[in-house]
C-alpha cells in the first residue's frame, strides 16, 4: 500500500491526464506518461500511447448532456490514478523514487500548459445593459495558455447594451 503522498500524487497524475486530453499539452503530456509507464522498455511505452489515444477519444464531447461529460472525466481521472498507483506499488525502492520525480514533474508540466477550463457551466443571464458568461473569459492583455470549454450553458441576455456569452472570450480591455 502507498503512503497517503504518493497515492495523492497518483490522483494528480490522472487529473493531470485528463485535463491535458485535447489541449495543446497534450502532445507532450502523452510522450511524459508513456515514458513513466514504458520505463525504457519500448513495446510497453508504445501500449500507453495506445491507451491515452483511447483515453483522449473517450473524452471527446459526448453528446449525452453535461452531467454525462463531468461523470465521464471523473471516471477517466480515476483509472489513470489506479494506473499510476499500481505502476508505484509494483516498482522497488530505486524505481519508485524515479518515478516519483518523473510523475511531480509530469503534473508540474500539466499544472504550466494547462490553461484555463470550464466544463458543464450553468446559464449565463446578463439584463439591463450587463454581461455574462459562461466558460472562460481571459481579461486584460497578454499572451493566454490554452483554454477549453465543454458542455457550457446557455447564455440569455435582456435589454439594450446586454451580453451574454457561452464558451471562451478573450477580452483585451
Amino acid at each position: 500500500m502507498l503512503a497517503e503522498g504518493l497515492t495523492a500524487l497518483a490522483a494528480a497524475g490522472g487529473s493531470a491526464v485528463v485535463q491535458a486530453a485535447g489541449t495543446d499539452a497534450w502532445t507532450g503530456l502523452r510522450r511524459r506518461v508513456a515514458e513513466i509507464f514504458g520505463r525504457g522498455d519500448s513495446t510497453r511505452a508504445a501500449a500507453e500511447l495506445e491507451r491515452l489515444e483511447a483515453t483522449a477519444q473517450t473524452l471527446l464531447p459526448v453528446t449525452s448532456g453535461a452531467g454525462d461529460a463531468a461523470a465521464l472525466r471523473l471516471r477517466q481521472e480515476g483509472v489513470w490514478a489506479g494506473r499510476f498507483e499500481a505502476l508505484l506499488e509494483g516498482l522497488d525502492e530505486e524505481d519508485r523514487e524515479r518515478a516519483v520525480t518523473e510523475l511531480r514533474e509530469l503534473v508540474a508540466f500539466a499544472a504550466a500548459t494547462a490553461g484555463d477550463a470550464a466544463f458543464a457551466t450553468g446559464t449565463a443571464v446578463a439584463q439591463d445593459g450587463g454581461s455574462a458568461v459562461t466558460g472562460v473569459k481571459n481579461t486584460g492583455p497578454g499572451r493566454r495558455g490554452p483554454a477549453r470549454a465543454a458542455h457550457t450553458g446557455n447564455a440569455e441576455a435582456t435589454g439594450a447594451g446586454s451580453s451574454a456569452i457561452t464558451g471562451i472570450v478573450n477580452d483585451n480591455r
